[in-house]
């Protein structure tokens, strides 16, 4: 898979390496895999926050088992 980018800059696309030689002799011209995700793959996604997990302050059981023998 090769990325190619038309001479005006408008056009980005993902093609075979068959048909990248095909387009590179129609004027089209290799750039890299960054540029195709940049302007392309990732332009309509959003970016979604996932919650963070809260730590919760309960003792486990065992901490309260050892809790109990120290108080006596």
């Amino acid at each position: 898979m090769k990325c190619m980018m038309s001479v005006d800059g408008s056009n980005i696309v993902r093609v075979s390496d068959e048909r990248a030689s095909e387009l590179f002799s129609e004027g089209f011209r290799y750039v890299s895999k960054s540029l195709w995700k940049e302007k392309v793959r990732d332009v309509n996604k959003t970016t979604e926050e996932k919650p963070t997990k809260t730590k919760s302050n309960k003792m486990s059981k065992s901490q309260k088992r050892h809790l109990r023998k120290s108080t006596k």
